[in-house]
């Protein structure tokens, strides 16, 4: 009975309580062949921010592989790729005390498809969510139906302005082509003489 307060009290000493990291990614992205984009991650931690403390690391898990490889980590300054295929394509491009530990990939090519995990920790802010981005690098940007129904709603939106521009327009010209005939009308009834009658 007295068994587990006991152990409860040896144990409890050496136990401790591990807060977990927030991340936030954005979950797809797509990028044109030879162009740079921003893989972004930002964080929230329970503990106060320190460059002392705080490390990043981004991984890559290249299509029908389980596990990823590291492909970048930044503790006190940034630590890039010196091999591999993201070496002179990965560049940091965060901020640790704002919150943010995104980096950025350089002319991105083909063979960087698939699935990006950001890792944040802040001891003792050790254990969280991993951020994980896919990445879609294309040859052209697809436009996706909301930016279809953007460009067809500001289309039409645009074609109404200049039915109503050219509606005003004409109405103008009109009127000043009425007021402009109302004026020689006038005039020409001011110099008329009126005939006289004979006796």
């Amino acid at each position: 009975m007295y068994l587990f307060p006991a152990l409860g009290a040896l144990v409890w000493p050496g136990v401790h309580h591990v807060e977990g990291m927030e991340l936030l990614t954005s979950s797809e992205l797509e990028a044109v062949n030879g162009t740079d984009v921003r893989l972004k991650c930002t964080f929230k931690s329970t503990h106060p921010l320190s460059e002392e403390k705080v490390s990043v690391s981004w991984s890559f898990r290249p299509l029908g592989k389980m596990t990823g490889e590291l492909i970048f980590h930044y503790h006190k300054s940034a630590f890039p790729p010196e091999t591999g295929i993201f070496k002179g394509h990965a560049v940091w491009s965060g901020d640790i005390m704002k919150g943010d530990a995104s980096i950025t990939l350089q002319n991105v090519q083909f063979r960087f498809n698939c699935t990006y995990s950001c890792q944040v920790k802040n001891p003792p802010d050790i254990q969280g969510f991993i951020g994980e981005i896919s990445l879609r690098v294309v040859e052209k940007v697809s436009f996706s139906e909301i930016g279809i129904l953007a460009i067809a709603v500001g289309g039409s939106i645009g074609v109404l302005l200049l039915i109503l521009i050219i509606f005003t327009v004409v109405r103008v010209f009109r009127r000043q082509d009425d007021d402009m005939f109302v004026e020689m009308e006038d005039h020409r009834s001011e110099n008329q003489v009126p005939c006289e009658r004979m006796p």
